[in-house]
């Protein structure tokens, strides 16, 4: 292997604490200078609050270049479409700057988008503006579909049961931009300028980090340190190249030989 892209929720932290092994994982990455990405379903936080998190865990080292969200990824694909549209956004700050950042008016009261990403403040209110942008013609759009995501006392509700439940509502399906969605896994590869042959994809979930890595071409390793067990891979109809109880565990030259 001579890259590696890596989610973050359930692979290097959950919630507040660090994941054993992760400090030990992205300090080998960082001093045998392997080309590295931390691509996150996690649209609530930009790239500087991400890096300001891993220090505060005790991470040094990583850049901002070292980030690509799902919040970044939705805004390109939106400015890809209609550049300048009117949008109204349903998540947590990161959201809302990536679409600022990318040129896009936000608006509660009429909208050509409602984009929808995780947020613990999501209310009937917000529910309710979406379901009638939606009715007057907005387009539908997810960040991504996890549903619930790996928390220091368990689990907890994510951007998926917040789009399921103005699905539920409208009739109409959102369109999702974040894993397992390809366009994650490119524009990661454009950023890292290997090929994904070269590149192993390390996640905690298997209906996104893994799926998603393995229809990009890519190597994929499962860390049971997040959402899915050792219990739950034969439930799926595709199988990881590796499995590993947690990320410090992952050695990507010995992968490589």
């Amino acid at each position: 292997m001579r890259a590696v892209i890596s989610d973050m929720d359930g692979v290097l932290y959950r919630g507040k604490n660090l994941i054993p092994g992760a400090k030990d994982f992205v300090t080998r990455l960082l001093e045998r200078k392997t080309p590295f990405l931390f691509l996150t379903n996690n649209s609530e936080q930009t790239p500087i609050d991400l890096k300001r998190k891993l220090e505060s865990l005790g991470i040094e080292g990583v850049r901002e270049e070292n980030f690509i969200t799902s919040a970044m990824a939705t805004a390109e694909f939106l400015r890809s479409q209609k550049p300048g549209a009117t949008i109204y956004v349903i998540g947590g700050g990161g959201l809302a700057s990536e679409m600022y950042r990318a040129g896009f008016s936000l608006s509660d009261s009429h909208a050509d988008y409602v984009v929808v990403g995780k947020t613990s403040t999501f209310n009937f209110e917000m529910l309710k503006k979406a379901v009638r942008l939606i009715e007057k013609g907005a387009k539908f759009i997810g960040t991504n579909p996890d549903v619930i995501d790996p928390a220091e006392e368990g689990i907890e509700p994510a951007c998926g049961t917040l789009l399921a439940a103005i699905e539920a509502a409208t009739g109409k399906k959102p369109y999702i931009v974040g894993k397992p969605n390809p366009m994650m896994m490119l524009v990661a590869k454009r950023h890292l300028g290997c090929h994904a042959a070269e590149t192993l994809m390390v996640g905690d979930r298997m209906d996104t980090d893994i799926v998603g890595g393995m229809e990009a071409g890519m190597k994929t390793a499962l860390v049971l340190s997040g959402v899915t067990t050792k219990e739950m891979i034969n439930d799926f109809p595709y199988l990881p190249n590796y499995v590993f109880n947690h990320v410090g565990e992952i050695d990507i030259e010995k992968l490589g030989e």
